[in-house]
C-alpha cells in the first residue's frame, strides 16, 4: 500500500511527462506555426553543397544554395552534363531528393517555378553582330531565330 508522500510524487512524476509529451507535441507542429528565420541557425554554403552531392552528381556544378519553400530543407540550383536543375537537402545534410513542391492552396507547382527561373535565357547576351536582320532594327518585340547551316 502506498503511502500519502509517495502516492504524491507518483502523481508529481505523472503530470511531469505529461507536461514533457504535451511540449514535445506542439514542439513538433510549431515548424510550420513560427515565424523564426531557421537559416540563421542552419547554413550551408555552394562549397558544403558541393561536398554532400558530388557523392551523387560528381560533375555539378553549384550555382545557388537557398532555403526551400518547405521549413527544414535546403533548395539547390545546379548544373551538370549542360543541364540546370534542382535538388531539395534537409538540414541535416544526410537526405537529398528531387522532385516537386506543390503549394497546395494555390495548386502552384513551386519546383516548376524556380525550375523556369534558373533556366531562362538572357537575351540581351546572345550576340547579334553577325545577325541577319529582317524588318524593323527598333520594334519593340524581337524574334530570334537560331539555324544550323550544316
Amino acid at each position: 500500500m502506498l503511502t500519502y508522500s509517495m502516492k504524491k510524487v507518483e502523481f508529481v512524476i505523472i503530470i511531469a511527462v505529461a507536461i514533457l509529451l504535451s511540449l514535445l507535441a506542439l514542439n513538433s507542429y510549431s515548424l510550420e506555426k513560427h515565424d523564426l528565420d531557421c537559416s540563421k541557425c542552419h547554413t550551408l554554403t555552394n562549397e558544403e553543397a558541393y561536398n554532400v552531392i558530388k557523392q551523387v552528381i560528381p560533375d555539378s556544378k553549384i550555382i545557388e544554395v537557398r532555403s526551400s519553400p518547405m521549413k527544414g530543407l535546403w533548395e539547390i540550383a545546379l548544373e551538370s552534363k549542360g543541364m540546370k536543375g534542382l535538388l531539395y537537402l534537409d538540414y541535416s545534410k544526410k537526405l537529398a531528393f528531387n522532385g516537386s513542391i506543390f503549394e497546395i492552396k494555390s495548386n502552384t507547382n513551386l519546383t516548376q517555378k524556380r525550375y523556369m527561373e534558373i533556366n531562362k535565357v538572357d537575351v540581351s547576351q546572345i550576340p547579334l553582330d553577325d545577325a541577319i536582320i529582317m524588318g524593323n532594327k527598333e520594334a519593340k518585340y524581337k524574334v530570334i531565330v537560331f539555324d544550323d547551316p550544316a
